[in-house]
């Protein structure tokens, strides 16, 4: 599909993103889908906004909550639909599940439901990448919860002592599960990467997908120039409940107002005409992943132990 402009192109990509997990929404109580999912409905600017200067070549590596970023770095829609339904089509043939997809054709090397799991691995690539002489940009891509991990720690340190060439991105959503940022640490998070000598960016517009782009688009330019690392905190808002497709505000640890704030500036609310104009040509596309995902095969018993190490 041809975009008149850089703004309409990101605001499709999020938009479809919002409807594939709102598709989900709709599917989640009748069981077809497998395993728990951790929607990134109202975060999907962060997922667009970082992919869109990253080349198929660079790889990816990010957490539990990955529907966005696998979608906004190619991964295939069919194939999505497919792992969630536990389908032998799927991405991990059945046995990953929407906290461990994987798209590795597109340089989406893997997600994990283990907090902060991944950020040692993004880092061995980019330790690889940097050995091998490889022209790539790594990212890893965590919350805010991962920041209180000890292998955080350990990357960052060993990012920043061998210059690798990696973006490690803070997707801070102010919440561990149902647990507020100022509950957890008494640190602010950007302070703590530049104490390991990383330059640092921060963001508070998580919304605003052309800001995102544009802020990471000069990382990710400054990164491949410079084969270094560099650390980007981006503030961002989940609307729906930490795992399942429900709302939550009732639960007590934030309020109806926290989340009226973020939604009185998601483009994907207020422009109903892009909405409108783009909804169609998604759907169909939904609909035909979903029906893809419906008759797709089973994987067989003899497949149980195969690509288990």
């Amino acid at each position: 599909m041809k975009f008149p402009g850089i703004y309409e192109e990101l605001f499709y990509k999020a938009l479809r993103i919002r409807l594939v997990e709102e598709r989900i929404i709709e599917l989640y109580p009748s069981d077809k889908i497998q395993s728990p999912v951790h929607l990134s409905i109202g975060q999907e600017a962060v997922a667009v906004g970082a992919c869109q200067s990253l080349k198929q070549t660079d790889l990816l590596f990010c957490s539990y909550r990955s529907h966005a970023f696998y979608l906004a770095k190619g991964g295939h829609l069919r194939e999505m639909f497919a792992e969630l339904y536990g389908k032998a089509t799927g991405c991990g043939h059945g046995k990953a599940g929407s906290m461990h997809l994987a798209a590795p054709e597109v340089g989406l090397m893997g997600s994990s439901a283990v907090v902060a799991s991944t950020i040692p691995h993004a880092v061995g690539a980019a330790l690889a990448a940097e050995r091998l002489k490889k022209p790539q940009v790594i990212v890893a891509v965590f919350g805010d919860g991962a920041t209180e991990e000890g292998a955080y720690h350990e990357s960052l340190n060993f990012a920043a002592l061998h210059k690798l060439p990696i973006v490690l991105l803070c997707e801070n959503n102010g919440l561990a599960v149902h647990s507020k940022l100022e509950a957890r640490q008494a640190y602010r998070i950007t302070d703590q990467a530049k104490s390991y000598g990383l330059p640092v960016a921060y963001l508070a517009d998580g919304h605003d997908v052309v800001k995102v782009h544009e802020v990471f688009s000069g990382i990710v330019g400054e990164v491949r120039r410079s084969r270094c690392p560099h650390f980007v905190e981006i503030r961002t808002c989940r609307y729906k409940e930490h795992v399942g497709p429900d709302e939550d505000s009732h639960a007590g640890y934030r309020s109806v107002e926290e989340l009226q704030a973020w939604k009185s500036k998601d483009p994907l609310i207020l422009n109903q005409e892009l909405v409108a104009q783009y909804r169609p040509v998604i759907l169909q596309e939904i609909d035909d992943a979903v029906e893809f995902a419906e008759r797709s095969p089973w994987p067989e018993r003899s497949e149980l132990l195969s690509d288990v190490v």
